[in-house]
């Protein structure tokens, strides 16, 4: 273990959580390469629905090292999981999976009850191939309550996935102001 964080060939999760621009990824991506001394397995799941989300794909590309594998899934995260050729993978990003899941047609995913079988999914694929996964995400809670329903079901989703995620991570680190805070 270095820096607190499992190496590669221990296996294991590492969950980065944050604010929106406090530095998620950069971090998350350095940890991934320092795992994986290089090779790693990136697993998008943002969509290109608009011009400004096309942008933020095309900056996040332009971020990752070209040798790295890139998988992008909006929705099923086990599969593309089983599909990573390398030891260390790195899902970008849980709030949007649950974003995608929420807004999904004709059947999207509402309550923490739905969600669980997809967390859990997740989870097991996670320990069957026996990866390290960091896993990205939001953290949306902590501000006013949404006015709007659909905004609280994204917020407690969210929530719920993070808290998840955070148990049976080894390592958890909230990012504020760009500086990981360890949590676990």
């Amino acid at each position: 273990m270095a820096d607190g964080v499992p190496a590669a060939a221990e296996a294991g999760l590492t969950l980065v959580t944050g604010g929106a621009r406090s530095g998620k990824s950069a971090f998350a991506q350095e940890e991934a390469h320092r795992l994986g001394a290089g090779r790693v397995s990136f697993i998008a799941t943002a969509q290109a629905l608009d011009e400004e989300m096309q942008e933020r794909i095309a900056l996040h590309r332009a971020q990752r090292p070209r040798e790295w594998q890139t998988l992008e899934e909006p929705l099923n995260l086990s599969a593309a999981l089983r599909q990573a050729r390398h030891e260390v993978v790195l899902l970008d990003c849980l709030a949007l999976w649950v974003s995608n899941l929420l807004l999904r047609q004709p059947e999207p995913v509402e309550r923490v009850e739905a969600l669980i079988p997809y967390l859990e999914e997740l989870l097991d694929a996670r320990r069957e191939i026996g990866k390290h996964l960091l896993v990205v995400s939001n953290e949306v809670g902590m501000g006013i309550v949404p006015e709007n329903p659909l905004a609280r079901r994204y917020r407690d989703l969210l929530g719920f996935a993070n808290a998840r995620l955070a148990r049976e991570a080894a390592a958890v680190y909230l990012m504020v102001a760009g500086l990981p805070l360890r949590l676990k």
